[in-house]
């Protein structure tokens, strides 16, 4: 396989890898990179989508502990049982939106404006969110309803607007409904798991026209190093947050959104999409 394809996936997989968490838009970002590498065509699209599995790999590792105990205690603990409602009742208004709307999206959505607007507004969101400063309502996930996951479901629906961040529209979405910041950031982990595989795999399985058994090295490429990166992202955000705010993240969306407007309005940059 061309070398220089397979560099442009190395690039795109640490791209998604680091962004995917963060609540600055992966798919913005992805969006932008493949613009700027040449790297958009229809099999770049099903590209994207798979490699998010790599990223979710990353999560599943870091909470493998509580992912295997509550696997384990389904049977027969209600605490269990809860949270994997509650993980699932948050997951069902995006598998629904993306059923329904989610072709429209991609055709009328997905381009450099667009992202950059997203990208912007989000910033001022965060920036509104972390000036609040209410107490929480929800320290930890478990005591999360199912009314609560619902609502955070709904906060990731926004996210399939390209520059928005699914991370963002739930971490900032839970705060916003009386989570506290490690409560809606871990809640956002764990909805993560089943809404990016199922994205993965059913893009995968959609689209398997477009693929055959020569781009197995090109996928191999971004899923090794969107997983690892997403790796070291999760863990340094898990610390990050402990002692900081997301107002870092606003500033970056509202000044590289501003950046892409520039460059977009001056044709300084060519973006494709």
């Amino acid at each position: 396989m061309d070398a220089a394809l397979l560099l442009k996936a190395a690039v795109m997989g640490v791209v998604e890898g680091l962004t995917e968490f963060l609540p600055i838009s992966s798919t913005g970002h992805l969006i932008l990179a493949g613009s700027l590498l040449g790297f958009d065509e229809a099999k770049a699209s099903v590209f994207e989508m798979a490699i998010q599995i790599g990223a979710i790999c990353a999560v599943v590792l870091v909470y493998w502990q509580k992912i295997r105990a509550t696997l384990l205690a389904l049977p027969t603990q209600r605490q269990a049982q809860r949270f994997a409602a509650h993980v699932l009742i948050g997951f069902a208004p995006a598998v629904l939106l993306g059923l329904l709307a989610g072709k429209a999206i991609k055709a009328h959505l997905f381009n450099a404006p667009v992202v950059a607007l997203a990208l912007v507004a989000g910033g001022i969101v965060i920036f509104w969110a972390e000036g609040r400063q209410r107490p929480a309502r929800v320290q930890s996930v478990d005591e999360m309803s199912g009314l609560d996951a619902l609502k955070v479901g709904l906060a990731q629906c926004v996210a399939m607007i390209p520059g928005v961040s699914r991370s963002g529209a739930t971490i900032i979405g839970g705060m916003l409904l009386g989570l506290s910041r490690p409560a809606a950031t871990e809640f956002s982990f764990f909805l993560a798991i089943p809404t990016l595989i199922g994205a993965g795999v059913y893009s995968l399985w959609s689209d398997r026209a477009l693929l055959a058994w020569a781009d197995a090295p090109l996928f191999a490429v971004g899923l090794a190093l969107s997983f690892g990166s997403a790796l070291a992202c999760v863990r340094w955000l898990l610390r990050y947050i402990a002692s900081h705010s997301f107002v870092l993240f606003a500033w970056y969306r509202i000044i590289f959104g501003l950046l892409i407007l520039l460059t977009w309005h001056m044709d300084w940059v060519q973006w494709s999409h």
